[in-house]
Protein backbone atom coordinates (compact mmCIF):
# COMPACT_ATOMS: atom_id res chain seq x y z
CA UNK A 1 0.00 0.00 0.00
CA UNK A 2 1.36 3.44 -0.84
CA UNK A 3 1.74 6.01 1.92
CA UNK A 4 -1.58 7.71 2.50
CA UNK A 5 -2.91 10.80 4.21
CA UNK A 6 -6.42 11.56 5.39
CA UNK A 7 -8.23 14.54 3.90
CA UNK A 8 -11.44 16.37 4.74
CA UNK A 9 -14.64 15.52 2.87
CA UNK A 10 -18.39 15.68 3.21
CA UNK A 11 -18.33 11.89 3.33
CA UNK A 12 -18.53 10.32 6.79
CA UNK A 13 -15.64 8.09 5.78
CA UNK A 14 -12.00 9.06 5.55
CA UNK A 15 -10.87 9.84 2.01
CA UNK A 16 -7.21 9.05 1.43
CA UNK A 17 -4.76 10.43 -1.09
CA UNK A 18 -1.23 9.20 -1.93
CA UNK A 19 1.53 11.41 -0.53
CA UNK A 20 5.26 11.49 -1.08
CA UNK A 21 6.43 11.83 2.52
CA UNK A 22 6.84 8.41 4.11
CA UNK A 23 8.47 9.57 7.33
CA UNK A 24 5.39 9.40 9.56
CA UNK A 25 6.22 7.93 12.95
CA UNK A 26 5.29 4.28 13.34
CA UNK A 27 3.61 3.44 16.64
CA UNK A 28 4.58 -0.20 17.33
CA UNK A 29 2.27 -2.83 18.72
CA UNK A 30 2.17 -2.02 22.41
CA UNK A 31 3.22 -4.72 24.82
CA UNK A 32 6.62 -4.84 23.08
CA UNK A 33 9.85 -3.16 24.14
CA UNK A 34 10.04 -1.03 20.97
CA UNK A 35 7.41 1.59 21.76
CA UNK A 36 8.83 5.04 22.53
CA UNK A 37 6.92 6.70 25.38
CA UNK A 38 6.29 10.41 25.66
CA UNK A 39 8.46 11.91 28.36
CA UNK A 40 6.73 13.86 31.11
CA UNK A 41 8.22 16.12 33.78
CA UNK A 42 8.69 15.01 37.35
CA UNK A 43 10.39 11.66 36.72
CA UNK A 44 7.15 9.70 37.04
CA UNK A 45 7.44 5.97 36.46
CA UNK A 46 4.61 5.96 33.93
CA UNK A 47 4.20 8.13 30.86
CA UNK A 48 1.01 10.03 30.18
CA UNK A 49 0.16 9.95 26.51
CA UNK A 50 -2.63 10.72 24.11
CA UNK A 51 -2.57 9.25 20.64
CA UNK A 52 -3.11 11.21 17.44
CA UNK A 53 -1.72 14.54 18.69
CA UNK A 54 1.94 15.00 19.52
CA UNK A 55 1.24 18.52 20.85
CA UNK A 56 0.15 16.76 24.04
CA UNK A 57 3.80 16.30 24.94
CA UNK A 58 4.21 20.07 25.33
CA UNK A 59 0.74 21.36 26.15
CA UNK A 60 -1.17 18.53 27.82
CA UNK A 61 -4.00 19.04 25.34
CA UNK A 62 -5.11 16.78 22.53
CA UNK A 63 -7.55 16.83 19.67
CA UNK A 64 -8.19 13.08 19.76
CA UNK A 65 -9.89 13.20 16.39
CA UNK A 66 -11.96 10.11 15.64
CA UNK A 67 -11.78 8.81 12.08
CA UNK A 68 -13.49 6.14 10.02
CA UNK A 69 -11.48 4.17 7.47
CA UNK A 70 -12.50 1.62 4.83
CA UNK A 71 -9.87 -1.10 4.45
CA UNK A 72 -8.38 -1.37 0.95
CA UNK A 73 -6.90 -4.39 -0.78
CA UNK A 74 -3.28 -4.76 0.39
CA UNK A 75 -3.71 -2.74 3.59
CA UNK A 76 -2.03 -4.09 6.70
CA UNK A 77 -2.83 -3.26 10.30
CA UNK A 78 0.59 -1.68 10.83
CA UNK A 79 0.18 0.60 7.80
CA UNK A 80 -3.27 1.75 8.90
CA UNK A 81 -1.97 2.39 12.42
CA UNK A 82 0.90 4.46 11.03
CA UNK A 83 -1.45 6.46 8.82
CA UNK A 84 -3.53 7.57 11.79
CA UNK A 85 -0.67 7.81 14.30
CA UNK A 86 -2.16 5.28 16.70
CA UNK A 87 -1.07 1.86 17.90
CA UNK A 88 -2.16 -1.34 16.23
CA UNK A 89 -3.81 -2.45 19.46
CA UNK A 90 -5.95 0.69 19.48
CA UNK A 91 -7.50 -0.28 16.15
CA UNK A 92 -8.20 -3.82 17.30
CA UNK A 93 -9.57 -2.53 20.61
CA UNK A 94 -11.84 0.11 19.08
CA UNK A 95 -13.41 -2.37 16.69
CA UNK A 96 -13.63 -5.40 18.99
CA UNK A 97 -11.34 -7.36 16.66
CA UNK A 98 -9.40 -10.21 18.26
CA UNK A 99 -6.51 -10.56 15.78
CA UNK A 100 -4.84 -8.52 13.06
CA UNK A 101 -5.46 -11.16 10.39
CA UNK A 102 -9.22 -10.68 10.78
CA UNK A 103 -9.03 -7.27 9.05
CA UNK A 104 -10.31 -7.63 5.47
CA UNK A 105 -10.82 -5.32 2.45
CA UNK A 106 -14.12 -3.45 2.64
CA UNK A 107 -14.23 -3.54 6.43
CA UNK A 108 -15.07 -0.19 8.03
CA UNK A 109 -12.72 0.59 10.93
CA UNK A 110 -13.42 3.14 13.63
CA UNK A 111 -10.17 4.85 14.64
CA UNK A 112 -10.58 5.90 18.28
CA UNK A 113 -7.33 7.33 19.69
CA UNK A 114 -7.03 6.53 23.38
CA UNK A 115 -5.40 8.28 26.31
CA UNK A 116 -3.69 6.62 29.21
CA UNK A 117 -0.35 5.71 30.68
CA UNK A 118 2.55 3.78 29.18
CA UNK A 119 4.42 1.74 31.78
CA UNK A 120 7.68 -0.14 31.37
CA UNK A 121 7.37 -3.35 33.34
CA UNK A 122 9.85 -3.84 36.20
CA UNK A 123 10.56 -6.87 38.37
CA UNK A 124 7.68 -7.47 40.74
CA UNK A 125 5.06 -5.63 38.67
CA UNK A 126 1.68 -7.33 38.36
CA UNK A 127 -1.63 -6.40 36.77
CA UNK A 128 -2.97 -5.72 40.26
CA UNK A 129 -0.09 -3.38 41.11
CA UNK A 130 -0.58 -1.42 37.87
CA UNK A 131 -4.31 -1.10 38.57
CA UNK A 132 -3.52 0.30 42.02
CA UNK A 133 -0.73 2.61 40.81
CA UNK A 134 -2.57 4.12 37.85
CA UNK A 135 -6.22 3.63 38.85
CA UNK A 136 -6.81 1.43 35.82
CA UNK A 137 -9.09 -1.51 35.12
CA UNK A 138 -7.59 -5.00 35.11
CA UNK A 139 -9.80 -6.34 32.33
CA UNK A 140 -9.03 -3.34 30.10
CA UNK A 141 -5.28 -3.68 30.67
CA UNK A 142 -5.35 -7.37 29.77
CA UNK A 143 -7.60 -6.86 26.73
CA UNK A 144 -5.82 -3.82 25.29
CA UNK A 145 -2.34 -5.31 25.62
CA UNK A 146 -3.48 -8.82 24.65
CA UNK A 147 -1.71 -10.21 27.70
CA UNK A 148 -1.35 -13.87 28.43
CA UNK A 149 0.30 -14.98 31.66
CA UNK A 150 2.69 -12.88 33.74
CA UNK A 151 4.03 -9.49 32.71
CA UNK A 152 7.45 -9.56 31.05
CA UNK A 153 10.13 -7.31 32.51
CA UNK A 154 11.11 -4.60 30.02
CA UNK A 155 7.91 -4.77 27.99
CA UNK A 156 5.71 -1.70 27.58
CA UNK A 157 2.15 -1.96 28.84
CA UNK A 158 -0.63 0.58 28.30
CA UNK A 159 -3.10 1.38 31.05
CA UNK A 160 -6.13 2.81 29.16
CA UNK A 161 -7.41 5.97 30.87
CA UNK A 162 -4.73 5.57 33.53
CA UNK A 163 -3.62 8.43 35.75
CA UNK A 164 -0.15 9.59 36.82
CA UNK A 165 -1.00 11.33 40.07
CA UNK A 166 2.38 13.06 40.37
CA UNK A 167 1.93 15.08 37.18
CA UNK A 168 -0.64 17.83 36.72
CA UNK A 169 -1.88 17.89 33.13
CA UNK A 170 -3.96 20.82 31.88
CA UNK A 171 -5.06 21.59 35.46
CA UNK A 172 -6.44 18.09 35.89
CA UNK A 173 -4.98 14.67 36.69
CA UNK A 174 -8.27 12.88 36.15
CA UNK A 175 -8.13 12.70 32.38
CA UNK A 176 -6.92 14.31 29.18
CA UNK A 177 -8.23 17.79 28.57
CA UNK A 178 -8.98 18.33 24.92
CA UNK A 179 -7.95 21.63 23.38
CA UNK A 180 -8.14 23.52 20.11
CA UNK A 181 -11.50 24.72 18.87
CA UNK A 182 -13.92 26.59 21.10
CA UNK A 183 -16.63 24.54 22.78
CA UNK A 184 -18.92 27.59 22.87
CA UNK A 185 -22.34 26.82 21.47
CA UNK A 186 -22.62 23.26 22.75
CA UNK A 187 -25.87 22.53 24.55
CA UNK A 188 -26.16 19.95 27.29
CA UNK A 189 -26.85 16.49 25.82
CA UNK A 190 -28.84 15.44 28.88
CA UNK A 191 -30.16 18.60 30.55
CA UNK A 192 -32.16 16.83 33.24
CA UNK A 193 -29.39 14.40 34.10
CA UNK A 194 -27.00 14.48 37.04
CA UNK A 195 -23.23 14.52 36.58
CA UNK A 196 -21.89 11.45 38.33
CA UNK A 197 -18.23 11.71 37.30
CA UNK A 198 -16.12 14.64 36.16
CA UNK A 199 -13.49 14.74 33.41
CA UNK A 200 -11.90 11.34 32.90
CA UNK A 201 -10.61 9.19 30.09
CA UNK A 202 -10.63 11.05 26.80
CA UNK A 203 -12.14 14.37 27.96
CA UNK A 204 -15.37 12.68 28.98
CA UNK A 205 -17.92 13.03 31.76
CA UNK A 206 -20.65 10.70 33.02
CA UNK A 207 -24.24 11.89 33.40
CA UNK A 208 -26.82 9.73 35.18
CA UNK A 209 -30.45 9.61 34.05
CA UNK A 210 -33.29 7.06 33.84
CA UNK A 211 -33.07 4.35 31.22
CA UNK A 212 -34.36 5.54 27.84
CA UNK A 213 -34.08 9.28 28.55
CA UNK A 214 -33.50 11.19 25.30
CA UNK A 215 -29.87 11.99 24.53
CA UNK A 216 -29.57 15.19 22.43
CA UNK A 217 -26.94 16.29 19.92
CA UNK A 218 -24.84 18.98 21.59
CA UNK A 219 -24.47 20.75 18.24
CA UNK A 220 -25.42 20.29 14.60
CA UNK A 221 -23.22 18.01 12.55
CA UNK A 222 -22.80 14.74 10.69
CA UNK A 223 -22.94 11.29 12.27
CA UNK A 224 -19.64 9.52 11.55
CA UNK A 225 -20.17 6.51 13.84
CA UNK A 226 -23.32 4.77 15.03
CA UNK A 227 -22.27 1.43 16.46
CA UNK A 228 -23.48 -1.33 18.73
CA UNK A 229 -20.10 -1.80 20.36
CA UNK A 230 -16.61 -0.34 20.52
CA UNK A 231 -13.60 0.38 22.73
CA UNK A 232 -13.32 -3.33 23.56
CA UNK A 233 -17.05 -3.28 24.26
CA UNK A 234 -16.60 -0.59 26.90
CA UNK A 235 -18.60 2.11 25.10
CA UNK A 236 -21.53 -0.21 24.45
CA UNK A 237 -23.85 1.35 21.87
CA UNK A 238 -22.47 4.75 20.90
CA UNK A 239 -22.69 7.61 18.44
CA UNK A 240 -20.05 10.10 17.26
CA UNK A 241 -21.01 13.41 15.63
CA UNK A 242 -18.54 15.61 13.73
CA UNK A 243 -19.28 19.33 13.86
CA UNK A 244 -18.57 22.15 11.41
CA UNK A 245 -15.67 23.59 13.45
CA UNK A 246 -13.87 20.23 13.43
CA UNK A 247 -14.74 19.18 16.95
CA UNK A 248 -16.43 15.86 17.63
CA UNK A 249 -18.80 14.70 20.36
CA UNK A 250 -19.25 11.10 21.50
CA UNK A 251 -22.27 9.62 23.26
CA UNK A 252 -21.82 6.17 24.83
CA UNK A 253 -23.67 3.43 26.77
CA UNK A 254 -26.86 4.13 24.80
CA UNK A 255 -29.88 1.84 25.03
CA UNK A 256 -30.69 2.62 21.39
CA UNK A 257 -29.24 4.58 18.47
CA UNK A 258 -31.72 6.82 16.67
CA UNK A 259 -29.35 7.89 13.88
CA UNK A 260 -27.23 6.25 11.19
CA UNK A 261 -23.81 7.00 9.71
CA UNK A 262 -24.06 9.92 7.29
CA UNK A 263 -27.15 11.47 8.89
CA UNK A 264 -27.13 15.25 9.22
CA UNK A 265 -28.37 16.15 12.69
CA UNK A 266 -29.51 19.46 14.13
CA UNK A 267 -28.62 20.77 17.55
CA UNK A 268 -30.89 19.17 20.13
CA UNK A 269 -31.96 16.32 17.84
CA UNK A 270 -32.42 12.92 19.47
CA UNK A 271 -29.43 10.63 18.96
CA UNK A 272 -30.61 7.78 21.16
CA UNK A 273 -31.64 6.87 24.67
CA UNK A 274 -29.72 6.61 27.93
CA UNK A 275 -28.65 3.04 28.51
CA UNK A 276 -26.47 0.68 30.48
CA UNK A 277 -24.63 -1.03 27.61
CA UNK A 278 -20.93 -1.79 27.55
CA UNK A 279 -18.74 -1.35 30.61
CA UNK A 280 -21.31 0.41 32.76
CA UNK A 281 -22.53 0.15 36.35
CA UNK A 282 -25.93 1.78 35.82
CA UNK A 283 -27.94 3.88 33.36
CA UNK A 284 -25.92 6.90 32.32
CA UNK A 285 -24.43 8.77 29.37
CA UNK A 286 -20.69 8.95 28.82
CA UNK A 287 -20.16 12.20 26.91
CA UNK A 288 -16.86 13.21 25.31
CA UNK A 289 -15.77 16.35 23.46
CA UNK A 290 -12.76 15.84 21.19
CA UNK A 291 -10.98 18.90 19.86
CA UNK A 292 -12.33 21.40 22.38
CA UNK A 293 -12.96 21.85 26.09
CA UNK A 294 -15.76 19.80 27.60
CA UNK A 295 -17.92 22.59 29.06
CA UNK A 296 -20.04 20.36 31.27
Amino acid sequence: MSSLAASESDSPYVIVQPIQDTTAQNIPLLGTTTATPLAVPGGADGFLFAENDRSFEKSGTVSGEISVYVVHEGDTLSQIAQMFDVSQNTILWANDIARANLIKPGMVLNILPISGVRHTVKKGDTIASLVKKYKGDADEIVAYNQLEGDLKVGSVVVIPNGIVAEVAVAKSTSGVTSGGSSSAGLIHPLPNGRKTQGIHGYNGIDIGAPLGTTVRAAAAGTVIISASSGYNGGYGQYVVVKHANGTQTLYAHLSSNAVRVGDKVSQGQKLGGVGNTGRSTGPHLHFEVRGAKNPF
